[in-house]
């Protein structure tokens, strides 16, 4: 199933509540499938953003699901406290968790799906052994840190060795990718085996918000490897 989750990292911060609005759906049209919250802590990544409060504001406003992306250091201590607030996904990085297994563990045990994710220059093989433990994994198409980058076209070969697996392995995990999606990047990425994508720009600084997401969605579902229908 191919899901487009805007990222809040773009929007008028200013006007948050509205923002969301313009994302979701109404009178019959359909609008973002979730919110996703980008969190850095300027350790991590060379960027601050926003934390707990936030979120929770995210998710006071919001009915759609929200998928909080953690690109902060000692995810290990600070993930369980997103998954008590109501996130549907805590996705922490695999380079910043300490004990990965342990932390998807504490995540279900809250309520929520566990997600780790990774930069472009860390390989799958650092998660491969273990992601049977995970309901999705965030394959970064930028450096993290800052909205607006150019989509990696080398990361291609990255997301297609994750769709084998997945499939391979029978897991139950979707393929996440975040970073410089367009209506262009989003069809070579779907091919390759994504079915679930982070759009920030390409979604915030539409004219209309709504039918941005509705081109990347059939973009994305036009062009979608078979092993994800």
């Amino acid at each position: 199933m191919t899901t487009i989750h805007p990222s809040i990292l773009n929007c008028d911060i200013a006007h948050l509540a509205d923002e969301l609005d313009r994302v979701t759906g109404d009178d019959g049209a359909r609008g973002a499938d979730g919110i996703h919250v980008d969190v850095m802590d300027n350790h991590f990544v060379p960027n601050l953003s926003w934390g707990l409060p936030v979120v929770e504001a995210v998710l006071a406003h919001t009915a759609l699901p929200v998928d909080a992306h953690l690109m902060i250091c000692d995810a290990d201590r600070w993930a369980p406290a997103y998954a008590e607030a109501g996130c549907q996904v805590v996705t922490p990085h695999a380079e910043a968790t300490t004990a990965p297994v342990r932390l998807a563990r504490e995540l279900h045990r809250l309520g929520a799906g566990a997600g780790i994710a990774l930069r472009p220059a860390t390989p799958l093989e650092a998660v491969a052994d273990v992601l049977g433990e995970f309901d999705l994994l965030l394959l970064m198409t930028v450096e993290p840190g800052f909205g607006g980058q150019s989509f990696i076209e080398p990361m291609l070969p990255k997301i297609r060795r994750a769709r084998e697996l997945v499939g391979n392995g029978g897991l139950d995990l979707r393929v996440q990718v975040d970073g410089g999606i367009t209506p262009q990047t989003i069809e070579r990425a779907a091919e390759a085996g994504a079915d679930v994508f982070v759009a920030g720009s390409a979604v915030y600084r539409a004219d209309d918000a709504l039918a941005a997401i509705s081109e990347l969605r059939q973009a994305a579902f036009s062009h979608r490897n078979d092993t994800c229908r």
